[in-house]
């Protein structure tokens, strides 16, 4: 078995949904590796992309698309997209009729995103805080904050739509809980929170 069979095996084993698995499948992770990482492309582990950031770990990310309940065509928004893996992962998830849109405040991620996703025409990158989310693009239905932080930003939950979920790592710099929350007029309602994460901290 490949690399990435026995990837695919391991999450299909840890119970992810069908769509999940065949979005792993489909997405070539070594596109959105550097170079020297690419025979490592397929290890179940986090690996360093540039600019102190990383490519989060293929369970973890199997884990925030599973709590944000993704549905076929549906308007998504990733706050830190980074190299733009997820973001094909999100892309293949939400279909054709689907959106995504990312946002990084690194210029030499977002450009070389932008470069990786060329050929995802639904998927959009733009270069920003993204505490401040997107607010030209907003409302979305779902939102997913690939990088830690004390708490949800205020200016996010606004560009929520009424029932949209928002998924993010909660926590300080030595551990986090990956969290979802659900809208209900205008506030957040905790859905669920599993422990024991580690994520870069968001960059402001």
């Amino acid at each position: 078995m490949s690399q990435k069979q026995i990837l695919l095996e391991s999450l299909k084993e840890k119970g992810f949904s069908n769509k999940i698995i065949g979005a792993f499948e489909k997405v070539k992770r070594e596109d959105f590796v550097p170079e020297n990482l690419k025979e490592r492309a397929y290890e179940d582990a986090p690996l360093p992309i540039g600019k102190g950031q990383t490519i989060s770990q293929p369970y973890t990310i199997a884990t925030m698309l599973s709590l944000l309940e993704l549905k076929e065509g549906q308007k998504v928004l990733e706050v830190g997209s980074g190299c733009g893996y997820v973001l094909a992962l999100l892309s293949s998830i939400v279909g054709k009729d689907g959106k995504v849109f990312g946002i990084e405040i690194i210029k030499e991620l977002a450009e070389k995103s932008k470069e990786n996703l060329k050929d995802c025409k639904n998927v959009k990158i733009h270069l920003g805080n993204g505490k401040n989310g997107l607010s030209k693009e907003a409302p979305f239905n779902r939102i997913l904050i690939s990088a830690a932080y004390k708490k949800i930003p205020e200016k996010l939950i606004g560009q929520l739509k009424d029932k949209g979920i928002i998924v993010a790592p909660i926590g300080n710099v030595y551990g986090q809980s990956l969290v979802a929350y659900q809208k209900t007029n205008g506030k957040l309602r905790l859905k669920k929170e599993i422990p024991g994460f580690i994520f870069v901290p968001l960059v402001e």
